[in-house]
């Protein structure tokens, strides 16, 4: 697949199975070598990656279901637990976090930048995310980008032996496609695009 169809293949996805569409080490191996090509302000590599399958994964998310129920009304919770459970039956999740023992280190030995590493950070992990959900749609798997952080980020570190330095920035849920997207209607390109010559 080329790089732009891979780009507009890379939708979110919801619904999610547990089929293995390639091994699951060659899609380790992939994250890997991303995780290596993604750039980073001041060649800071802050960029923390957790894969997770089989059990491990769905330990993820019932450590989410448990945090909701505590905040989800009664009401509510039979269709936040179903959104959890379809994030429970893709095929793994990926973890992304950013090592802030680096990032404040680099705040501290260059105080003129110190709040542009604040935001430099966010930018990296965002592109970061944004090319392991390339790659994972060259493989032919859906995945969304979820955010439950504040909610279980002390709970992520401490079941999965993770440093306190790590800030939990968002969670992947990927597998096979059980229900394709939607198409989302573009904006004029005109509006988002200009030539200045």
């Amino acid at each position: 697949m080329e790089f732009l169809q891979a780009l507009q293949s890379r939708r979110s996805v919801y619904a999610l199975g547990s089929q293995a569409l390639v091994a699951d080490e060659v899609v380790g191996k992939k994250i890997q070598a991303v995780i290596e090509a993604t750039p980073s302000a001041f060649n800071s590599q802050s960029q923390r990656v957790v894969l997770l399958w089989g059990d491990h994964h769905k330990q993820l998310w019932n450590l989410v279901l448990e945090a909701l129920k505590k905040i989800v009304s009664e009401k509510q919770y039979p269709k936040t637990a179903a959104k959890i459970a379809a994030f429970a039956a893709g095929r793994g999740t990926i973890l992304f976090f950013d090592d802030q023992a680096v990032t404040k280190g680099l705040m501290a030995d260059y105080p003129l930048y110190k709040e542009n590493f604040a935001i430099w950070y966010q930018q990296q992990a965002g592109m970061l995310q944004s090319n392991i959900w390339v790659a994972l749609a060259e493989f032919g798997y859906g995945a969304s980008l979820q955010h439950y952080n504040e909610l279980i980020a002390d709970s992520v570190r401490q079941a999965f032996g993770l440093p306190a330095e790590w800030e939990l920035l968002a969670q992947m849920p990927f597998g096979n496609v059980l229900q394709a997207p939607e198409a989302k209607e573009k904006q004029p390109i005109e509006e988002r695009f200009r030539i200045i010559d």
